[in-house]
């Protein structure tokens, strides 16, 4: 028997950083969210994989490039002390072209999913949006909403942020 292995996929924006009302491309205006650093430590301590799961769409509207996304990226890896096992990015936009990659579609949290032997019985998926819990959803993945944004409306669980969300999934 194959070990199944546990996982928390993460939105990026709204989640791990600030949101701006608009998209965030460059890496001195994305601003890691207090408590994500501790909050990834703690869920990496108690043996989930974290995977970053994000669209953006900006690059297919021309508005920046996938080396702008790996920019930022690196700079949440090194706030983060290098502890993410994946980040992955949809850079699909209805309006310009179509993805099974983009949420709310699940193609990114499926190849993950493949990738690191996920059951998804004991994984989470960590948003700001709908969309983001209609993902997990798709795939069997339960979903903890964060923030002000969108109401849950009985979707999944909504706590403030990431740290409530962190202490809501080890107390599980």
């Amino acid at each position: 028997m194959t070990t199944k292995n546990k996982a928390i996929f993460l939105d990026r924006d709204g989640v791990l950083n600030e949101e701006i009302g608009t998209y965030v491309w460059q890496p001195e205006k994305f601003i890691i969210c207090p408590g994500v650093p501790e909050s990834l430590a703690r869920l990496k301590a108690a043996g989930y994989h974290l995977i970053v799961v994000t669209n953006q769409a900006g690059i297919a509207k021309g508005l920046y490039t996938a080396a702008d996304v790996h920019a930022c990226h690196a700079k949440l890896q090194a706030a983060c002390g290098g502890i993410l096992d994946a980040l992955y990015f949809a850079d699909a936009h209805p309006s310009v072209s179509e993805s099974v990659l983009r949420k709310p579609n699940s193609g990114m949290l499926e190849k993950a999913m493949a990738r690191f032997r996920l059951d998804a019985a004991q994984c989470w998926i960590v948003g700001d949006r709908l969309r983001d819990m209609e993902a997990g959803a798709a795939v069997g993945v339960r979903g903890i909403l964060v923030g002000e944004e969108e109401n849950a409306e009985g979707f999944a669980p909504h706590v403030a942020d990431l740290r409530a969300a962190t202490a809501l999934i080890l107390t599980a």
